[in-house]
């Protein structure tokens, strides 16, 4: 007999609460209950699991494994919403159906349950991420708001299903897609229609990652799309041509800017979506993965009182992450930093921030020359994309200010000869730019499951061959890690990025750079006087166990 009251709560639990915590527990969505009620308890999750088992008797699973024929007698609604998924185990009891969920049943999850299992139900505990995931993966992302109506539910509760409630379902899936977004780490999610279905897919550290979904997603796919392009305030009833938006999409703390993106193809308008955590804590040199020697490097110019820092790289690369790390690290109440921004990825706190408005005429150059009339030290421009946003930016440097801004290209050195062939002349890039940086965002291995293994010459020294590297590097190296997979990192091995390197110091190779030197040759003068390469940077990062190899291969092979 279990003693919780008619919210799952469990009445030993309930007296070491307040009223007003009872109240609001009593009111959270099913699905955040156990997270409430360990941080009102002040204890962490094994601990509150083994203080629920304790009290109800029900035993704790840390790693169940779906039934999948209990999925045929539950419902997608009945799991999403109360957050219970049927499990299988071996040797358990005959002509029972074992549930699992992270809270004792509640009143409302006991009575579901007896309307649509005719077994008898056996409850049992479990992390509430891993129920969720189950959940996710079985069911599909979102399953329990798109499940037919009138499929399930008993005959007292179907009701005639109309656009209103076809509406409401789809309102209910796109927020749960995006909510599973925030919880996965994505950087942008992908509504792409096939011929007979909607694929959806994340990006989670660089990688694309299709979710599971319902089985009946095809039917709702218009109406998908069509809720998306509300949200962004775009035209619904213009199909033929690409459109951008933006919605502002709050999901508990986290508040996003997301950027959207529509193109028309063979089958369906294709949305794209990038997420911008306006929240996100801002990364130091520390979390972005720079060493003490590079961090040192970086800081000596971070003092100057002028001059230009760039940050190279392609496109997710995170270069503005880069940016705004060094921003941080200089802030302070004497320093006046104004950015320039497209889009703006972190708040700074006591900065003057400036989104750019290309519609409006507000581009980065414009907002440039405007910003040196505001009397700034320290200035951050998104991006150079053309002569006069370059040329603004070094004559900033050049009249003493600190620019820090970004280019894409392949290397450190390339930022050079990018600004040359712009059209600034040679010796104002030679004067103004003091340090170059270019960087990788490669995958971090992930600390739960990955191994130790000996060094298999065989197999890395093609790898190293690849990347511009000899036998000499493995001198010394002994043993390296590996990736495994695990629950925690999706059976990926990896979990978290991690920033590679190249760091380079122009200033002494001035007089070369006036002669608009090649970028093969300032490449090889630089790595003379010490620049270590992107490569080169990154096998440190393997040999420290931080990632593998094949990720270093698949990041920067192509450049070198």
């Amino acid at each position: 007999m279990l003693t919780v009251d008619r919210h799952g709560l469990p009445s030993a639990l309930a007296e070491r609460l307040t009223d007003e915590a009872r109240a609001s527990f009593a009111e959270t969505p099913r699905e955040a209950r156990f997270k409430f009620l360990a941080q009102a308890l002040g204890l962490d999750e094994a601990s509150l699991l083994a203080e629920l088992s304790r009290l109800t008797g029900l035993e704790v699973l840390e790693e169940p494994a779906i039934d999948p024929d209990g999925m045929k007698i539950l419902p997608a609604r009945i799991a999403s919403e109360a957050q219970v998924v049927p499990t299988l185990l071996p040797g358990g009891e005959a002509g029972r159906l074992r549930l699992v969920t992270a809270l004792p049943p509640d009143t409302d999850t006991s009575d579901w349950v007896a309307t649509f299992a005719s077994r008898r139900p056996k409850w049992y505990l479990a992390p509430p991420e891993r129920v969720a995931a189950l959940i996710n993966e079985n069911y599909g992302v979102g399953s329990g708001s798109l499940e037919d109506e009138g499929d399930d539910l008993p005959a007292a509760e179907v009701a005639a299903s109309d656009e209103a409630d076809q509406d409401a379902a789809v309102v209910r899936f796109v927020t749960e897609v995006l909510t599973q977004a925030v919880a996965e780490g994505a950087t942008d999610v992908h509504f792409e229609p096939q011929e007979n279905n909607l694929r959806i897919r994340y990006r989670v550290d660089g990688i694309l990652i299709a979710i599971p979904l319902p089985d009946n997603l095809a039917r709702f796919q218009d109406a998908i799309i069509s809720r998306l392009k509300i949200m962004a305030r775009l035209n619904i009833s213009e199909r033929r041509l690409p459109q951008d938006g933006r919605i502002n999409f709050r999901d508990g703390k986290n508040v996003l800017d997301i950027r959207v993106s529509t193109i028309p193809t063979i089958y369906a308008e294709s949305v794209s979506l990038r997420l911008l955590n306006q929240r996100k804590e801002a990364y130091n040199m520390d979390r972005i993965g720079m060493n003490a020697e590079e961090q040192a490097a970086v800081r000596k110019v971070l003092d100057y009182p002028h001059g230009i820092i760039l940050v190279t790289g392609p496109t997710g690369s995170g270069k503005s992450t880069t940016l705004n790390a060094f921003l941080q690290a200089i802030n302070s109440p004497d320093i006046r930093i104004v950015t320039i921004e497209d889009p703006i990825e972190y708040e700074v706190p006591g900065a003057n921030q400036v989104q750019t408005r290309a519609e409006i005429g507000l581009t980065f150059a414009g907002a440039l020359r405007s910003t040196l009339r505001q009397d700034p030290d320290v200035i951050m421009v998104g991006e150079i994309r053309d002569l006069e946003t370059a040329e603004i930016s070094i004559r900033a440097s050049l009249t003493g200010h600190l620019v820090f801004s970004t280019l894409h290209t392949n290397d450190a050195p390339g930022a050079i000869t990018r600004l040359i062939d712009m059209g600034v002349e040679p010796f104002l890039v030679g004067s103004a730019v003091e340090l170059v940086i270019a960087q990788r965002l490669v995958r971090r291995l992930c600390a739960d499951c990955a191994k130790t293994v000996p060094v298999d010459r065989a197999k890395l020294l093609p790898a190293l061959e690849t990347l511009g590297m000899d036998e000499s590097y493995l001198k010394d190296v002994t043993s390296l890690k590996e990736a495994v997979g695990c629950r925690k990192c999706r059976g990926t091995g990896y979990r978290g990025r991690v920033g590679v390197f190249e760091i380079f110091h122009p200033k002494p190779l001035h007089d070369l750079i006036i002669t608009r030197i090649s970028n093969r040759d300032l490449t090889e003068k630089a790595i003379a006087l010490g620049m270590r390469p992107l490569a080169k940077a990154g096998w440190l990062k393997v040999a420290a166990g931080l990632t593998t190899i094949d990720e270093l291969v698949r990041n920067l092979s192509s450049n070198e």
